[in-house]
């Protein structure tokens, strides 16, 4: 009688054990120091978290299918250069992840207008599940790629409000 309360009370406890916290790995939780800004260098295909003037993490990078140069139109599949802010989460991207970029600003829509074009948006910091291809080189419509591991590491450290900075 006893083994079979002891078999019973370890079902029991595999059984919760199995349920976890209901919460998504995917979702992580960050302590560290806060990041105060996000720097892209699209030609070193480099990002970079910091706090003030520490760098905290470098990731490696994919750009847009035409990463050389500014983004200006919709569908020109190039990256944003400039100075943005990060605006937005999408918990339920198609690519794991995503964090919005503010592109397009006043100045990418006046001059987009000014050629009679639409300037293009929907640029995020965004994980490589929900691609196709490969997952390297160059490969996104101008958004920024990072594995998803990473990505869920980015997700958690990047608050709403961040300045991010794209360079050539």
């Amino acid at each position: 009688m006893r083994a079979l309360k002891l078999i019973a009370a370890l079902f029991l406890i595999l059984g919760l054990a199995a349920c976890g916290s209901g919460r998504d790995p995917k979702f992580r939780t960050y302590t560290g120091p806060a990041v105060t800004k996000i720097v892209v260098e699209k030609d070193a295909r480099k990002m970079q978290l910091f706090s003030n003037d520490r760098v905290l993490k470098t990731y490696n990078i994919s750009l847009g299918f035409a990463a050389a140069g500014h983004k200006q139109f919709e569908g020109d599949g190039k990256t944003p250069e400039g100075a943005y802010f990060i605006n937005r989460r999408n918990p339920k991207s198609r690519y794991h992840l995503s964090l919005g970029i503010s592109y397009p600003n006043k100045a990418d829509v006046a001059f987009a207008e000014s050629q009679g074009k639409k300037p293009g948006g929907e640029i995020f910091i965004h994980g490589k599940t929900g691609y196709r291809g490969d997952n390297r080189g160059d490969w996104t419509y101008g958004c920024i790629a990072v594995p998803d591991r990473q990505i869920e590491d980015v997700y958690a450290m990047v608050r709403d409000g961040t300045p991010i900075y794209i360079y050539p």
